[in-house]
């Protein structure tokens, strides 16, 4: 009994810097931001209250609603078009690179890691404005200049090149795991190549797509700076929005209340990959 009773006190011992950390970076912060989304603002001052007049405001304006419509649609183009690049990318890796050189590969494809994500999107914007390489080479054969920059599609564009290498890292870590005597079962009992990927490997590979999904889905939906650098303000995003209300409105009741209903878009996603993933190990 005093054996247990000592490891017990060890093991609180050991989680406790970490409960606290949490309780005082991620817990308490949270708390104060629901508790002010339901303040209200008259003139400049905050005035705390229960009222949940910010969320109906949220229900009742369409452009409230529309940022969080672009912030939903480019995040499930980019989670998409990411897996789809992705996935290729990290099976050459695994199944066609001798072992020896899949590390230098991998250290190829994690490169974008190590330039600053404000740089990597400044970058696409020279590469996609109206005098960037783009459209300098289209005017070499006499087409152009198109609109690239300051749209949904350079905002997805930059996206992708960043989290196409997240993806491949995670879909890596799962690949590289399986044996190859799943493959040569599925051949020995006919199957073909692709029954043999659609049945044997990708299900056996899901909970790291899921995974990938998942972190772009959080890390896309969440951030400001792409869509502020490469989309403009032409069309708005949730986070966008946010912005707006903290720094030209100064109302931060409405956007902490935007804020909680982001943190609980994120929540939805989380409870949606963690049951894919359950499932697939049932």
């Amino acid at each position: 009994m005093m054996r247990n009773g000592r490891e017990h006190r060890l093991g609180w011992g050991l989680v406790a810097p970490a409960l606290l950390w949490t309780l005082a970076f991620f817990v308490l912060p949270f708390a104060g931001m629901v508790a002010l989304s339901f303040a209200r603002m008259e003139g400049r001052a905050i005035v705390p209250a229960f009222d949940p007049g910010n969320y109906i405001r949220f229900a009742t304006d369409p452009v409230m609603i529309k940022a969080l419509t672009n912030s939903f649609e480019i995040t499930l183009v980019v989670t998409v078009i990411s897996i789809l690049l992705a996935y290729p990318l990290a099976a050459i890796i695994a199944f066609r690179i001798p072992p020896r050189w899949q590390r230098l590969a991998l250290l190829l494809a994690v490169l974008p890691f190590w330039t600053s994500y404000v740089v990597r999107s400044y970058s696409w914007l020279l590469v996609l404005g109206q005098n960037g390489v783009i459209n300098r080479g289209l005017s070499w054969i006499g087409i152009g200049p198109l609109e690239l920059a300051a749209t949904r599609a350079a905002t997805v564009i930059g996206f992708v090149h960043f989290f196409v290498m997240l993806l491949t890292l995670t879909i890596y870590a799962n690949l590289i795991q399986l044996s190859p005597n799943y493959a040569r079962a599925a051949a020995d009992l006919g199957a073909s190549r692709w029954a043999t990927f659609r049945l044997v490997i990708l299900p056996l590979t899901l909970p790291g797509v899921v995974t990938g999904a998942f972190l772009t889905f959080v890390l896309c939906i969440g951030d400001y700076i792409t869509p502020q650098i490469l989309g403009g303000n032409n069309e708005l995003t949730l986070p966008q929005l946010i912005m707006l209300q903290l720094g030209r409105s100064g109302n931060f009741p409405l956007a902490s209340a935007l804020s909680v209903i982001l943190m609980g878009v994120v929540t939805l996603a989380y409870v949606f990959s963690a049951k894919w993933v359950r499932l697939d190990r049932v």
